[in-house]
């Protein structure tokens, strides 16, 4: 059976209260939370106790409450007590436990009896600081509680409940600055100190000398006295305080917004937080570091104070742009066919990455069909930068990543970088079918480096292009229609579908219409695309990976790559295990279509026309070509996979539909796509070596613009954002406080 671990919340430096109806409250001090359980000696808890308050082990009393009643503290004096405080606890996970001194507690138990058990009165409990008014009769008013043998209260409390006391944190800083002659390692350390005493003890103040050799500073009220000062010590680097009046004639000035608060000083006390919660918001920063600490920090600053405790926990994001030449020569070395090479400007600056994975570039010329998404996502790191990749689709119509960079910037001149890198990677004979934008240059630079490719116009991209230029002429309700008629268009298989989906926007705008006939429709419909699509129109088919993108663009840019060959690289592992278990010709995606064709192609008559041709007769007619693997439907050729009238003919021949898939959704490619495996990069050091032999690359000169980052959108999210139409003249991109006609009358 398992051991029960209770947490003890240790409280120290506080004061207890009593109320009016004789319970007692704690007040004050600092806390910590420690694991105990049954096994847990007395002598191991307490010097952990000590170690964490800087108390004396031998003169410490513990104490603590039984459940469900205030006004009894119990002393643990030996291992049984303690063991007795664990079963005394029932079903409650914490406990409060009460730190003090021999000293402290003798000043309020000499007129107490000595108590033989290890039951402790409201007079005993601990040293109160301030006068409190005590019934005469309190100590007869004690509830008493029986126990057994083991301790455990013959009576069943209720489970002891964690009260919620914020505790004044700052007061562990009481002490940082002790006086003359205290010493310090640099003034940076002694500037720290400061700080925080003057934190503890809630006043400001000033610098009135502040230099590499000596400081000066005094209280930032007028006429207060309060002054320090602190220079090196002769003949050595530690820094000595000479003088100081510790005396203050004021109250103590206000810490106000941020007073004193350096971005430094919040990171680290927020480091450990922000370990274990990396969404730690900066409201819920000022929040507590305004409880707890008394300092009043604006978002800006408690952002930024994030940002510094994210680069302490993480790592430099300076050091990391260092690091990119050899964390290159280490993903090479790693993991053999790769490629990862970079690029700086003139002033060293870093300008791209590119990285491509062997295990990659396999995959997708062993396994995947010739079609590549190009698309791009913002990094909202702290030297922005953008992501372009280029993801392929697998024989399940999973998202597999063959090649992604970094840029500074996406601009025209960058994408046709990242092309070039991208041609150097693939040697596959196969024409290359491109579903990207036409717009940043890609157009262009499609034609030029991938020469006999096909180039499918991204149909969001051209959605959103439509709907920007019609913006302010047409209504929300009537953008909507044309931009579902313009998608309609696009996935129409046949001709006179397309035909008629043009119509309907020219129903509710002839210059839509002009639009969209201008717009190349041999480049995004599928009624006219002369490349295979497989009916993906849109490039954000990489979501998924875009979202690994997210989880990791505010790390430094070294470990942002990591995290993602470490998401692919889990990816292929688990990819490749499900796989072994399939037992289909197919994978299952395309196996579920196929059966669910076959089961359509039942009811459907087929009549001979010529050699391999037929007529297909259902709700329509149409007519297969079945050497050809053409349909009239035009599904067929548009998907890969045989539609439900060339399956009619197939059975009806005595054939089987199998041999007429693409081998792109077999089983047996799918697991060439992921039979290599990506490596793991080890931690990368800049190493010590001839500095001609090294390349200096330094962040770029972006920095995070303020405001809330841009976030990318999925292709669900509507694209058609509703406009402000004027409920008197009908108008829009105004309301009716600001239409002019109502101005003018």
């Amino acid at each position: 059976m398992a051991t029960k671990k209770v947490i003890a919340i240790c409280q120290s430096g506080g004061e207890f209260v009593t109320n009016k109806d004789g319970a007692l409250s704690y007040n004050g001090g600092e806390a910590y939370a420690i694991d105990i359980d049954a096994q847990t000696l007395l002598s191991d808890f307490k010097s952990e106790v000590a170690e964490t308050f800087n108390s004396n082990v031998d003169t410490m009393i513990i104490k603590y409450f039984l459940p469900g009643n205030k006004k009894t503290l119990i002393t643990v004096s030996k291992d049984k007590d303690l063991q007795r405080m664990i079963n005394f606890l029932g079903d409650s996970a914490s406990v409060d436990v009460f730190i003090m001194s021999e000293e402290a507690a003798a000043r309020n138990t000499s007129n107490m009896p000595g108590s033989r058990s290890s039951r402790t009165t409201v007079s005993e409990a601990v040293p109160i600081a301030a006068p409190v008014d005590v019934p005469v009769d309190t100590v007869h008013d004690i509830e008493q509680i029986e126990v057994d043998v083991n301790g455990v209260p013959l009576s069943c409390v209720p489970p002891y409940a964690l009260d919620d006391k914020h505790q004044k944190a700052a007061q562990q800083w009481e002490n940082t600055i002790t006086g003359v002659d205290q010493r310090f390692n640099s003034f940076s350390e002694f500037r720290e100190a400061l700080h925080k005493y003057s934190i503890a003890h809630g006043f400001a103040y000033r610098y009135k000398k502040n230099d590499s050799h000596r400081v000066t500073v005094k209280c930032k009220s007028q006429g207060c006295p309060w002054r320090i000062y602190a220079s090196r010590l002769t003949t050595t680097q530690l820094i000595c305080i000479k003088k100081m009046n510790t005396k203050h004639t004021c109250e103590g000035a206000s810490l106000k917004a941020g007073y004193r608060a350096t971005r430094g000083w919040v990171g680290s006390i927020i480091k450990e937080k922000l370990k274990i919660s990396p969404n730690y918001k900066p409201k819920d920063i000022a929040d507590d570091i305004k409880r707890e600490y008394g300092v009043q920090l604006n978002y800006s600053q408690a952002w930024r104070a994030k940002e510094i405790a994210r680069e302490q926990l993480q790592g430099s994001y300076k050091e990391a742009y260092t690091q990119l030449p050899f964390f290159c020569e280490k993903i090479k070395e790693t993991n053999p066919g790769s490629f990862a090479t970079f690029t700086t400007k003139e002033d060293s600056s870093f300008h791209r990455l590119f990285i491509s994975f062997h295990a990659s570039i396999s995959g997708f010329q062993q396994g995947c069909r010739p079609l590549l998404f190009l698309d791009s996502t913002p990094l909202n790191s702290k030297y922005q930068g953008d992501l372009l990749s280029a993801t392929a689709a697998d024989g399940n119509d999973g998202i597999f990543p063959v090649a992604f960079a970094v840029v500074d910037a996406e601009t025209e001149e960058n994408w046709y970088w990242f092309l070039q890198e991208l041609k150097s990677v693939l040697s596959t004979p196969e024409q290359i079918t491109f579903v990207a934008d036409y717009e940043k240059g890609l157009k262009r630079s499609l034609a030029e480096i991938f020469e006999k490719c096909y180039h499918g116009y991204c149909l969001r991209h051209l959605a959103e292009k439509l709907n920007k230029d019609l913006k302010g002429q047409f209504s929300h309700e009537a953008r909507r229609f044309m931009v579902n008629d313009l998608y309609a268009a696009a996935y129409a298989p046949k001709m006179e579908v397309f035909d008629q989906s043009i119509e309907n926007i020219k129903g509710i705008s002839p210059e839509a219409y002009n639009w969209v006939v201008q717009s190349e429709p041999e480049n995004w419909a599928n009624a006219f695309f002369a490349g295979a699509r497989y009916n993906h129109l849109t490039s954000n088919f990489g979501h998924q990976f875009y979202s690994w993108v997210s989880e990791a663009h505010e790390l430094p840019i070294t470990q942002m790559i990591d995290v993602l060959r470490g998401k692919m690289m889990e990816a292929i592992y688990t990819q490749r295990v499900e796989s072994n278990q399939w037992v289909t010709k197919l994978t299952p995606s395309m196996e579920e279509m196929l059966q669910n064709e076959s089961s359509v192609a039942r009811s459907f008559q087929v009549l001979l026309l010529q050699g391999s041709t037929f007529e297909v007769r259902g709700e329509s007619v149409e007519i297969v070509d079945v050497d050809h693997w053409d349909c009239s439907c035009k599904r067929w050729q548009i998907s890969g996979l045989p539609c439900c009238h060339a399956i009619a003919v197939i059975e009806c021949i005595g054939r089987n539909p199998y041999d007429y898939c693409s081998r792109y959704f077999s089983v047996e490619n799918y697991r060439l796509t992921y039979a290599e495996s990506i490596h793991p990069v080890p931690s990368v050091d800049r190493p010590v070596c001839d500095s001609d032999l090294i390349v200096t690359v330094t962040p770029p000169p972006t920095k995070r613009p303020p405001g809330r980052p841009k976030m990318k959108q999925s292709e669900s999210v509507d694209i058609i954002k509703r406009q402000l139409q004027c409920s008197n003249c009908k108008g829009l991109g105004h309301n009716k406080k600001t239409c002019k006609l109502l101005l003018e009358a």
